[in-house]
């Protein structure tokens, strides 16, 4: 009789936290998904803020236009946050929450509803992302300059750690960094760098004892990418691994191997996803999964997976669901979580880990050579080499060395079921969502102590003026009413604001020119002659949103291909942008906008170019846009729209050029 036990009775380890990312319109509506999502086996929760509540404006801000409850839920104050948490008790619950510049207020807001519900702090399980120093470089939704920044995560991290010991204040996030073009020694090594800036800063600010530091480190988490190359992201992971231990160690002096654990959340490549056959996002989303769970000494603690129709719009419950079952088929009908390191002991793995920490080292050496992440933000240095990272994949998959089925490789497919009625494939955000909110908080601000609400806001003034913790005063605030964007603006008087490098100078996104791109070259220079002048171009991103990556890879190739190219960097309004088409005496105007709000933004640039008598200056959009959007935008005056179907920069020149020409009456050229 065989003595291995059958495989039925194989003990399995615990699976990882499996969370969906989710939140959209309002608080009640969020509440009511996320009850669902628990019920079909959902372990965590993931909250997504709306850009106005991450960037720190109320929703009837000028800039909150056309922003509100589109990627993601509304939170302007302790009633909104109240009502996205009813009937959930967040004593028991473990909430990841992706904010950053505001991280501070919406863990306070957390925190006293939780109290409110009888739960104490010490309860409380969960995450805020909190990376300032990736905002800067890819995700954009920085607020304060950087020595602020990290002078608020330095007082969460202090007084999470003895307040609220279960929860992870930061979650160094290398996830953006790899979508706006981090090869993955550079994920790791700005990833570290970040952390060395972060731990550095707590240490040095003497609010944790020494003895205590070890606490500190054990709670710092990390969020993570996976792309589809998964025997490298695998690898990457255990690279991961060694180094934090390395570093925590070495530089900190950590003794406890429970302290030095490397422990990271991960949601797989979004940057991945194509529009064209999006079908095959799925294949995407399992290969991409397989990279942070297959090895057991570098396995995810939580995963949350896209949805195969992110590259269209806003997924449907039943999309988030569908990925979700993908992360419980793996756990619980596989054998994954049977077995040890499958990977221990494989030359091939150890040699390819060895590369990427000998790569990352040298990176993070020369980080630190210019005076830490702080001080590489600043001088542009990391944003730079992220913006030419991702020209050169660009390139790549332009001239199809780097396949991509169904976009450059295998184009040819049957009709996709699936999109038979592309309205209803996505989810939609109702317009009257943000008229809604904005009828709210002005009620919210009419029902509340304005006396309580003034003496919390200047208490929480007078503390950023010195080097207080603000944790006390930003609960404070929240008890009292305050809301998101009277809070956040409260330290915009005391801290200032801050506009990043955009890291499109000096960048060359195709170091020789073909055939095509000589083309567009010419065809830039002829109607530059015939306009009496070289070709200006605005990118401008109006709005909130803050995903600089496409905006400054057109940047960079239609400079390549002979324009003159005014970048001004994100979060701009139709004003300003009309304001510097003007000033710069363009010929083209190029909007990216991936928040959704482009029905209300463009039509905004358009009219107002055409108010100031810029009637021959063509205005072209690219973004996540529905085809019926597309179409009502090129109705209301667009040149073009481009999507993420649209990946040739170099053709989306020449169309560019060809709008310049027809908006100024000249011929078409030849082809």
């Amino acid at each position: 009789m065989s003595e291995h036990r059958p495989k039925e009775h194989r003990p399995k380890d615990k699976p990882w936290m499996m969370r969906t990312y989710a939140g959209h319109s309002s608080a009640k509506e969020s509440n009511e998904l996320y009850r669902r999502n628990l019920a079909k086996g959902q372990t965590g929760l993931s909250v997504a803020f709306d850009l106005p509540t991450q960037t720190g404006y109320d929703p009837d801000s000028e800039l909150a236009r056309g922003e509100v409850g589109k990627v993601g839920v509304p939170v302007s104050h302790i009633g909104d946050m109240r009502a996205l948490f009813s009937d959930i008790p967040l004593g028991e619950m473990n909430t990841s929450m992706t904010i950053n510049a505001t991280a501070m207020w919406l863990l306070a807001l957390y925190q006293a509803v939780a109290e409110e519900q009888g739960a104490e702090a010490a309860q409380l399980q969960g995450t805020t992302q909190n990376d300032i120093i990736k905002e800067y470089l890819s995700r954009g939704t920085y607020v304060f300059p950087p020595g602020p920044s990290l002078r608020l995560i330095t007082d969460m991290i202090s007084y999470t750690v003895t307040t609220i010991p279960k929860w992870n204040p930061i979650n160094i996030c290398s996830y953006h960094l790899q979508e706006a073009g981090a090869t993955p020694v550079q994920e790791i090594a700005y990833a570290m760098s970040t952390a060395i800036a972060v731990l550095d800063s707590v240490r040095d600010s003497g609010q944790v004892p020494a003895e205590e530091f070890g606490k500190v480190v054990a709670r710092i988490s990390f969020f993570v990418n996976a792309g589809v190359r998964f025997v490298e992201e695998m690898c990457k992971m255990r690279a991961f691994v060694q180094l934090w231990d390395e570093i925590t160690a070495e530089r900190y002096g950590v003794t406890d191997p429970k302290q030095r654990r490397f422990r990271y959340g991960v949601q797989v490549n979004s940057l991945g996803l194509t529009e064209a056959q999006p079908e095959n996002n799925i294949q995407r989303i399992v290969l991409e999964m397989l990279a942070v769970t297959l090895s057991k000494d570098a396995r995810a603690r939580a995963v949350q997976l896209p949805a195969w129709n992110e590259a269209l719009g806003l997924p449907r419950p039943w999309d988030q669901q569908w990925s979700l079952r993908i992360q419980q088929v793996l756990a619980f009908e596989s054998d994954l979580l049977e077995y040890d390191d499958i990977f221990t002991g494989s030359p091939v793995i150890e040699a390819k880990v060895a590369e990427l920490v000998a790569g990352a080292k040298e990176e993070i050496d020369r980080v630190q050579e210019m005076g830490g992440a702080v001080a590489a933000v600043e001088s542009g240095y990391m944003k730079q080499q992220l913006v030419a990272s991702h020209a050169a994949r660009r390139a790549r998959i332009e001239a199809g060395e780097d396949p991509i089925v169904g976009v450059n490789r295998f184009e040819t497919t049957e009709e996709n079921p699936l999109l038979a009625d592309l309205d209803t494939a996505i989810q939609t955000v109702d317009p009257a969502v943000e008229a809604a909110a904005i009828h709210a908080i002005k009620q919210w601000r009419e029902g509340r102590d304005e006396l309580e609400v003034e003496v919390a806001i200047n208490a929480l003034k007078e503390q950023a003026a010195t080097d207080a913790n603000l944790m006390d005063a930003t609960l404070a605030c929240a008890r009292a009413g305050v809301t998101t964007g009277e809070w956040a603006g409260a330290l915009r008087e005391v801290f200032g604001e801050y506009r990043a490098p955009t890291g499109v100078s000096g960048v060359v996104g195709v170091v020789e020119a073909g055939d095509a791109l000589t083309a567009v070259r010419e065809s830039v220079a002829d109607t530059g002659d015939e306009l009496g002048g070289r070709l200006r171009m605005l990118v401008g991103k109006p709005g909130l949103d803050g995903h600089s990556n496409g905006a400054e890879q057109i940047a960079v190739r239609a400079r390549d291909a002979g324009f003159e190219v005014i970048y001004q960097g994100i979060r701009l309004t139709p004003d300003q942008i009309v304001a510097a088409a003007v000033a710069e005496d363009v010929d083209v105007v190029g909007l990216s906008i991936l928040s959704g709000s482009h029905m209300e933004l463009v039509p905004d640039v358009i009219q107002g170019l055409r108010d100031a008598g810029l009637t021959d200056v063509p205005v072209v959009v690219g973004g996540i846009i529905p085809d019926r959007d597309a179409a009502e935008l090129q109705a209301a005056g667009a040149a073009a729209v481009f999507t993420p179907k649209d990946y040739d920069a170099t053709v989306i020149m020449q169309q560019v050029v060809d709008a310049i020409r027809a908006a100024n009456g000249l011929d078409p050229q030849a082809a």
